[in-house]
Formats: structure tokens, C-alpha cells, sequence
């Protein structure tokens, strides 16, 4: 479920939720607006998640290789004298 998607049943759901003041005997549309509400948020969220989480990617910098190459290492010797 995408963004779009989530957005759209949110709108239909407080469609449902506010502007419609009609039922029939066995659906009850003003709950019917908040599950769909509910969901649509559901679906945000997850969409959210999905996509942070996909852009988790771990890089490096510098290619290990190149970076051998341009590491300078100093050596000191110590003269330790007694």
C-alpha cells in the first residue's frame, strides 16, 4: 500500500465517518468511515516504515582499495635508554 493509496482511504473514510448520514439495517457507515480511516493510516505508516527502511543502506566512503593507497602510516622507534 502506498502513500496515494492511504490518503485515498482516508478521505473515503471520513466521507463515510461525517458527510453521510444515511445506514441500512445491518452496516453501520459511520464505522464503517473510521476502519477505513484507521486503515488508511495503517497504510501511511507502513509506507513509511517500508521506505525508510529500504533506504538504509550501508556505504563506505572511500573504496578499501583506494584507501590503502593513500594511507600514510608513520612508524616512531623509540630509543629507550637505561
Amino acid at each position: 500500500m502506498s502513500i496515494g493509496v492511504g490518503i485515498f482511504l482516508m478521505v473515503v473514510g471520513a466521507i463515510f465517518a461525517f458527510a453521510v448520514r444515511d445506514s441500512w439495517d445491518a452496516v453501520n457507515l459511520t464505522a464503517v468511515g473510521y476502519i477505513l480511516m484507521l486503515a488508511g493510516l495503517a497504510g501511511i505508516a507502513l509506507s513509511f516504515y517500508i521506505t525508510n527502511r529500504r533506504r538504509r543502506v550501508p556505504t563506505e566512503a572511500i573504496d578499501p582499495a583506494v584507501e590503502e593507497e593513500y594511507r600514510v602510516v608513520e612508524e616512531h622507534h623509540r630509543d629507550i635508554t637505561e
